[in-house]
Protein backbone atom coordinates (compact mmCIF):
# COMPACT_ATOMS: atom_id res chain seq x y z
CA UNK A 1 0.00 0.00 0.00
CA UNK A 2 1.61 3.33 -1.05
CA UNK A 3 2.06 5.52 2.01
CA UNK A 4 0.47 8.47 0.22
CA UNK A 5 -2.77 6.49 0.41
CA UNK A 6 -2.36 5.59 4.09
CA UNK A 7 -4.29 7.30 6.87
CA UNK A 8 -2.83 7.02 10.37
CA UNK A 9 -4.57 7.79 13.66
CA UNK A 10 -2.20 9.02 16.37
CA UNK A 11 -3.64 8.63 19.89
CA UNK A 12 -1.52 10.36 22.52
CA UNK A 13 -2.09 13.07 25.14
CA UNK A 14 1.46 14.42 24.70
CA UNK A 15 1.14 17.39 22.34
CA UNK A 16 4.84 17.37 21.45
CA UNK A 17 4.81 13.64 20.62
CA UNK A 18 1.73 14.06 18.43
CA UNK A 19 3.36 16.96 16.62
CA UNK A 20 6.54 14.96 16.00
CA UNK A 21 4.71 11.89 14.69
CA UNK A 22 2.49 14.05 12.49
CA UNK A 23 5.60 15.64 10.96
CA UNK A 24 7.23 12.25 10.29
CA UNK A 25 4.09 10.74 8.80
CA UNK A 26 3.18 13.70 6.63
CA UNK A 27 6.70 13.83 5.17
CA UNK A 28 6.03 10.26 3.99
CA UNK A 29 2.75 11.33 2.40
CA UNK A 30 0.39 9.90 5.02
CA UNK A 31 -2.90 11.48 6.02
CA UNK A 32 -2.77 12.01 9.79
CA UNK A 33 -5.69 11.97 12.22
CA UNK A 34 -5.12 12.72 15.89
CA UNK A 35 -6.84 12.18 19.22
CA UNK A 36 -5.62 13.26 22.65
CA UNK A 37 -7.67 10.67 24.56
CA UNK A 38 -9.13 7.22 24.14
CA UNK A 39 -12.65 8.59 24.18
CA UNK A 40 -11.82 11.05 21.38
CA UNK A 41 -10.16 8.28 19.38
CA UNK A 42 -13.33 6.18 19.42
CA UNK A 43 -15.26 9.19 18.15
CA UNK A 44 -12.79 9.50 15.26
CA UNK A 45 -13.63 5.93 14.26
CA UNK A 46 -17.25 6.97 13.81
CA UNK A 47 -16.11 9.46 11.18
CA UNK A 48 -13.23 7.71 9.45
CA UNK A 49 -11.56 4.32 9.89
CA UNK A 50 -7.77 4.73 9.56
CA UNK A 51 -5.38 2.26 7.93
CA UNK A 52 -3.16 2.11 11.02
CA UNK A 53 -3.36 3.26 14.65
CA UNK A 54 -0.43 4.56 16.73
CA UNK A 55 -1.50 4.25 20.36
CA UNK A 56 0.08 5.44 23.62
CA UNK A 57 -0.57 3.47 26.82
CA UNK A 58 -0.53 6.04 29.63
CA UNK A 59 -3.26 8.60 29.00
CA UNK A 60 -5.83 10.41 31.11
CA UNK A 61 -9.18 8.64 31.13
CA UNK A 62 -9.10 5.44 29.08
CA UNK A 63 -5.61 4.00 28.96
CA UNK A 64 -4.12 2.34 25.91
CA UNK A 65 -5.05 -1.18 27.04
CA UNK A 66 -8.73 -0.23 27.25
CA UNK A 67 -8.67 1.66 23.95
CA UNK A 68 -7.08 -1.30 22.18
CA UNK A 69 -9.65 -3.71 23.57
CA UNK A 70 -12.53 -1.42 22.56
CA UNK A 71 -11.20 -1.01 19.01
CA UNK A 72 -10.86 -4.78 18.70
CA UNK A 73 -14.58 -5.14 19.46
CA UNK A 74 -15.43 -3.65 16.07
CA UNK A 75 -12.25 -3.33 13.97
CA UNK A 76 -9.19 -5.35 12.96
CA UNK A 77 -7.22 -2.24 11.95
CA UNK A 78 -3.48 -2.65 12.64
CA UNK A 79 -2.52 -1.13 16.03
CA UNK A 80 1.05 -0.19 16.93
CA UNK A 81 1.68 0.74 20.56
CA UNK A 82 4.00 3.74 20.98
CA UNK A 83 4.96 4.00 24.65
CA UNK A 84 7.73 4.91 27.08
CA UNK A 85 6.90 1.77 29.07
CA UNK A 86 9.49 -0.77 27.97
CA UNK A 87 9.04 -3.72 30.32
CA UNK A 88 8.29 -7.15 28.91
CA UNK A 89 5.10 -7.36 30.97
CA UNK A 90 3.84 -4.10 29.45
CA UNK A 91 4.55 -5.38 25.94
CA UNK A 92 2.91 -8.74 26.58
CA UNK A 93 -0.16 -7.11 28.13
CA UNK A 94 -0.56 -4.70 25.21
CA UNK A 95 -0.08 -7.41 22.59
CA UNK A 96 -2.54 -9.54 24.53
CA UNK A 97 -5.05 -6.69 24.34
CA UNK A 98 -4.93 -6.90 20.55
CA UNK A 99 -2.02 -4.70 19.47
CA UNK A 100 0.01 -5.85 16.46
CA UNK A 101 3.35 -4.29 17.39
CA UNK A 102 5.12 -2.22 20.05
CA UNK A 103 7.56 0.69 19.74
CA UNK A 104 9.37 2.09 22.77
CA UNK A 105 9.88 5.85 23.12
CA UNK A 106 12.18 7.46 22.17
CA UNK A 107 12.38 6.13 18.62
CA UNK A 108 13.75 7.27 15.29
CA UNK A 109 11.66 8.26 12.30
CA UNK A 110 13.21 5.33 10.43
CA UNK A 111 12.04 2.83 13.05
CA UNK A 112 8.52 4.28 13.12
CA UNK A 113 8.13 4.08 9.36
CA UNK A 114 9.68 0.61 9.18
CA UNK A 115 7.15 -0.66 11.74
CA UNK A 116 4.24 0.93 9.89
CA UNK A 117 5.36 -0.50 6.55
CA UNK A 118 5.79 -3.93 8.14
CA UNK A 119 2.33 -3.99 9.68
CA UNK A 120 0.77 -2.79 6.41
CA UNK A 121 2.58 -5.58 4.54
CA UNK A 122 0.95 -8.05 6.87
CA UNK A 123 -2.42 -6.44 6.26
CA UNK A 124 -2.15 -7.00 2.51
CA UNK A 125 -0.43 -10.41 2.67
CA UNK A 126 -2.26 -12.95 0.55
CA UNK A 127 -1.61 -16.65 0.03
CA UNK A 128 -2.04 -17.91 -3.52
CA UNK A 129 -0.55 -21.38 -3.27
CA UNK A 130 -3.92 -23.09 -2.82
CA UNK A 131 -7.58 -22.05 -2.59
CA UNK A 132 -8.32 -23.66 0.78
CA UNK A 133 -6.58 -25.16 3.77
CA UNK A 134 -8.52 -27.58 5.95
CA UNK A 135 -7.55 -29.38 9.13
CA UNK A 136 -10.19 -30.97 11.34
CA UNK A 137 -12.81 -28.24 11.82
CA UNK A 138 -10.57 -25.37 10.69
CA UNK A 139 -10.87 -23.90 7.18
CA UNK A 140 -8.78 -21.10 5.69
CA UNK A 141 -10.16 -19.57 2.49
CA UNK A 142 -7.12 -17.85 1.02
CA UNK A 143 -9.05 -16.31 -1.87
CA UNK A 144 -11.45 -14.48 0.44
CA UNK A 145 -9.00 -14.12 3.36
CA UNK A 146 -11.44 -15.70 5.77
CA UNK A 147 -11.06 -18.30 8.51
CA UNK A 148 -13.82 -20.46 9.91
CA UNK A 149 -14.02 -22.97 12.75
CA UNK A 150 -16.88 -25.47 12.95
CA UNK A 151 -18.46 -23.58 10.05
CA UNK A 152 -18.44 -20.24 11.87
CA UNK A 153 -16.19 -17.41 10.68
CA UNK A 154 -13.75 -16.13 13.28
CA UNK A 155 -12.27 -12.64 13.39
CA UNK A 156 -8.50 -12.40 13.18
CA UNK A 157 -6.27 -9.36 13.09
CA UNK A 158 -4.08 -8.88 10.02
CA UNK A 159 -1.10 -10.20 11.96
CA UNK A 160 -2.96 -13.23 13.28
CA UNK A 161 -4.19 -14.04 9.77
CA UNK A 162 -0.72 -13.71 8.25
CA UNK A 163 0.74 -15.89 11.00
CA UNK A 164 -1.90 -18.56 10.50
CA UNK A 165 -1.44 -18.50 6.72
CA UNK A 166 2.32 -18.93 7.00
CA UNK A 167 1.94 -21.88 9.36
CA UNK A 168 -0.76 -23.44 7.17
CA UNK A 169 1.29 -23.10 3.98
CA UNK A 170 4.07 -24.94 5.81
CA UNK A 171 1.76 -27.49 7.43
CA UNK A 172 3.55 -30.63 8.56
CA UNK A 173 6.93 -28.89 8.63
CA UNK A 174 8.68 -27.32 11.59
CA UNK A 175 9.29 -23.60 11.12
CA UNK A 176 11.69 -21.88 13.49
CA UNK A 177 10.85 -18.81 15.55
CA UNK A 178 13.21 -16.65 13.49
CA UNK A 179 11.76 -17.95 10.22
CA UNK A 180 8.26 -16.98 11.34
CA UNK A 181 9.33 -13.58 12.63
CA UNK A 182 11.21 -12.76 9.42
CA UNK A 183 8.44 -13.94 7.09
CA UNK A 184 5.42 -12.55 8.95
CA UNK A 185 6.87 -9.44 10.59
CA UNK A 186 10.12 -8.71 8.72
CA UNK A 187 13.83 -9.37 9.19
CA UNK A 188 14.16 -6.48 11.65
CA UNK A 189 11.99 -8.48 14.12
CA UNK A 190 14.29 -11.52 14.29
CA UNK A 191 14.90 -12.41 17.93
CA UNK A 192 11.70 -10.81 19.26
CA UNK A 193 10.43 -14.07 20.74
CA UNK A 194 7.92 -12.35 23.06
CA UNK A 195 6.09 -10.92 20.06
CA UNK A 196 5.66 -14.34 18.50
CA UNK A 197 4.70 -16.14 21.71
CA UNK A 198 1.96 -13.65 22.51
CA UNK A 199 0.52 -13.84 19.00
CA UNK A 200 0.66 -17.65 18.99
CA UNK A 201 -1.21 -17.69 22.32
CA UNK A 202 -3.81 -15.22 21.03
CA UNK A 203 -4.27 -17.20 17.82
CA UNK A 204 -4.62 -20.47 19.70
CA UNK A 205 -7.26 -18.90 21.93
CA UNK A 206 -9.34 -17.87 18.92
CA UNK A 207 -8.95 -21.33 17.40
CA UNK A 208 -10.05 -22.99 20.64
CA UNK A 209 -6.60 -24.53 20.67
CA UNK A 210 -5.68 -23.85 24.29
CA UNK A 211 -4.76 -26.19 27.10
CA UNK A 212 -1.86 -28.62 27.16
CA UNK A 213 -2.91 -30.57 24.06
CA UNK A 214 -3.03 -28.44 20.93
CA UNK A 215 -5.10 -29.49 17.94
CA UNK A 216 -3.64 -27.20 15.29
CA UNK A 217 -0.46 -25.33 16.27
CA UNK A 218 2.07 -27.60 17.92
CA UNK A 219 5.12 -26.33 19.81
CA UNK A 220 8.39 -28.13 19.14
CA UNK A 221 10.57 -27.10 22.12
CA UNK A 222 13.93 -25.74 21.06
CA UNK A 223 12.91 -25.81 17.39
CA UNK A 224 9.75 -23.82 16.63
CA UNK A 225 6.17 -24.57 15.64
CA UNK A 226 4.37 -26.88 13.26
CA UNK A 227 0.81 -26.73 11.89
CA UNK A 228 -0.87 -30.12 11.91
CA UNK A 229 -2.20 -31.41 8.62
CA UNK A 230 -5.63 -32.96 8.12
Amino acid sequence: MPLRKVSALVIDDDVHMVRMMRRILELEGCTVLTASSGEAALEVFDEQVPDVVLLDIMMQGMDGYSVCQRIREFSQVPIITVSAKNGDQDKVKMLGSGADDYITKPFSSQELMARIKAVLRRTTLQAHAQPLFQANELTIDFAHQSVSLHGQEINLTATEYSLLCYLALNAGRIVTIDQILEKVWGEEYTGDNHLLRVNIARLRSKLGDGGKKHTYIITRPGMGYVMKKE
